[in-house]
């Protein structure tokens, strides 16, 4: 059993999208994000593309300023790098700033960074988010041997994208990929990073992944968790996240 509790991330995202429909401003963010942490999350995580389709800047900024409220609670920047993300980081300095390797008009995130290929230009600026005091972690796939390129420049964690093994899930191949996130994580755990979780992570797949997968720090959901939402509530949603955790 690990020896702690694995964090509970609520990504906002998809509460933006909904509100974006319409010029009424609701549903609220901030509100979702205050529920949320209500509940029991750990964190809450944005994803703001260049495109502004859900998380807008001014999501951005009244996010950090509302998390001030809660300082025992983390906030997670995700994005490239090379597009939007740095400039929220240099203003808004959070807790952790994670790197996907998108390209502006892509869908949704589905896969990770390539080393050697990518570690040139991610060095200086994973460089840049620790001399701001800000946490990196690394999207990535389950690739084991890429762990300690990952470590090599300058990550703190590597989260796992984990779109594959909820593909698998209830099918044959879902031991073999549950497998390749276990070797993964302890690749990274070996090479000294921390080991955040998500996509596609979900009430029925969450327990057995963070009972599978060693030393998981924080799993990020967004897309699933508000789905449920509008079924359940925020509140009983989040409850039932960390019981899955929790049943781990």
């Amino acid at each position: 059993m690990a020896q702690h509790r694995t964090a509970l991330s609520v990504n906002v995202n998809k509460v933006a999208l909904v509100r974006n429909t319409r010029h009424l401003g609701i549903p609220s963010v901030t509100r979702a994000a205050e529920l949320c942490l209500e509940a029991g999350a750990r964190g809450i995580t944005v994803h703001p593309r260049p495109d502004e389709r859900h998380i807008r800047s001014h999501d951005v900024y009244e996010l950090a300023e509302f998390m001030k409220a809660w300082p025992d609670r983390e906030y997670n920047i995700e994005g490239n790098p090379s597009q939007n993300l740095m400039d929220f980081i240099r203003q808004v300095r959070p807790h952790q700033a994670t790197f996907v390797p998108d390209s502006e008009d892509q869908f949704t995130s589905d896969h990770g960074w390539s080393f050697p290929q990518d570690a040139e230009r991610l060095a200086p600026l994973v460089a840049e988010c620790k001399a701001l005091g800000v946490r990196v972690s690394l999207f990535m796939d389950p690739t084991p041997e890429a762990m300690a390129a990952a470590k090599a420049v300058g990550a703190d964690r590597i989260e796992l994208y984990t779109e594959p093994y909820a593909a698998a899930w209830g099918t044959p191949d879902q031991a073999a990929q549950l497998e390749r996130y276990r070797a993964a994580a302890q690749a990274a755990l070996d090479a000294g990073l921390g080991v955040n979780a998500g996509h596609d992570l979900n009430r029925d797949n969450l327990t057995a992944f963070v009972r599978g997968v060693p030393g998981v720090l924080e799993v990020s959901i967004g897309h699933a968790l508000i789905a449920d939402a509008l079924e359940l509530g925020y509140a009983a949603t989040v409850q039932a996240y960390n019981a899955c955790i929790d049943a781990a």
